[in-house]
């Protein structure tokens, strides 16, 4: 890839992001959805903005399926699709991370580099990995777009899980068994985290702190 031309400058802006955070009453952060093709990572995305914008936080999705119609609709699957793929995921990302927004992002990202490279353009604290973890035989059974028949079959290539690999992650910040829990109990270990990682204020946030210090 080609370096940034050294006569373009970042310009930096009068509103700053902790002025952004006193005006919204929350932390900015960049919460990373990563897992199996049906590991539940949208559903479970999507459910956490609820629950954030319930307390009046500022959310945004970035889904794997839309940004894939307008942002990467030049990419195909290939690995380094994939790699490019979420490398502009993670820029955009991290645009939205100085807007002052809560940003959750519901992508495969089968690849232990690329989330290692989204994780080190933000701060440690602002990027929180989280792993849906959901076994292969319960993916495929929720597979109603029949997705993993058509890639057995080979009638689609690359295909994450089946002809294409997914390195499970080494050291996520959280872990949630999408696979085995209810979503409402997936629901509540996301915001109980948020809440010990600070970026959103529960009334239980002291209690938790001992069961999260592990992650």
């Amino acid at each position: 890839m080609e370096s940034v031309d050294k006569h373009v400058v970042w310009h930096h802006a009068r509103i700053n992001r902790a002025q952004r955070a006193a005006l919204n009453g929350h932390r900015s952060a960049i919460l990373w959805f990563t897992g199996l093709s049906g590991a539940g990572k949208s559903t479970l995305a999507h459910a956490v903005e609820e629950r954030l914008h319930e307390l009046g936080c500022r959310t945004f999705v970035l889904d794997g399926d839309n940004v894939r119609q307008g942002l990467c609709a030049d990419l195909g699957f290939s690995d380094q699709d994939r790699r490019e793929n979420i490398r502009r995921i993670a820029e955009v990302a991290k645009l939205m991370l100085e807007a002052g927004i809560i940003t959750l992002t519901a992508f495969i990202s089968p690849f232990q580099m690329e989330r290692l490279q989204a994780r080190q353009l933000v701060a440690a604290n602002d990027f929180i990995e989280i792993y849906c973890s959901c076994d292969l035989a319960v993916c495929e059974q929720r597979d109603t777009k029949g997705l993993y028949q058509k890639a057995r079959q080979g009638e689609i290539k690359w295909f994450t899980g089946i002809s294409s690999p997914y390195e499970v992650p080494l050291h996520p910040d959280l872990i949630v068994e999408t696979g085995r829990d209810s979503l409402e109990n997936c629901v509540d270990r996301v915001m109980e985290f948020l809440a010990v990682r600070e970026v959103i204020e529960l009334p239980t946030t002291r209690s938790l702190t001992d069961e999260y210090r592990r992650f």
